[in-house]
């Protein structure tokens, strides 16, 4: 199973935690992913959920996910259209969608194409730069291929 992703990077640092992605609040008022894409990010950078995209990449550094355990931190992500996460390395609070390697040399706006496979790369429009990511594990591709974990199950009811 192989298949490519292209969008926009949009930059965060190190330490994303749930609650700068999501305040934990706003899951008092909602649960529908419409509604929680409008918070993204509120606390550190405000313009972000206006400005986001449906494709945009989500680029952040180190232990990105860290922080409570809050499912509507995926749920708003999701939401916003983001349909890959790339980090130097994710908490496990926030493995859903994440994609590991160095993220150092992609900027803010650079275009990005992803190739997620049995060897994924991360191809960088800007400079041309091929960065290797972390091998995916292969029942987290036959899931990516089913189309997520919900038709996976569907697929392999005996699971």
């Amino acid at each position: 199973m192989q298949f490519s992703v292209t969008g926009l990077a949009r930059r965060f640092g190190d330490d994303v935690n749930t609650d700068y992605i999501i305040s934990s609040q706003r899951k008092r008022e909602s649960l529908d992913p419409a509604v929680l894409k409008n918070f993204l990010f509120e606390t550190i950078a405000p313009e972000f959920a206006q400005s986001v995209r449906i494709g945009n990449i989500l680029v952040a550094g180190k232990n990105f996910g860290c922080g409570s355990a809050m499912e509507v931190a995926v749920t708003a992500v999701v939401g916003a259209g983001i349909r890959v996460v790339l980090a130097q390395s994710f908490a496990r609070t926030y493995f859903r969608n994440p994609v590991e390697c160095d993220t150092s040399a992609i900027r803010e706006g650079g275009t990005l194409q992803i190739d997620i496979g049995a060897h994924t790369q991360v191809r960088c429009a800007s400079n041309d730069q091929v960065i290797e990511a972390a091998p995916i594990a292969p029942d987290i591709l036959k899931i990516l291929d089913a189309g997520g974990l919900v038709p996976y199950l569907r697929r392999h009811s005996s699971f």
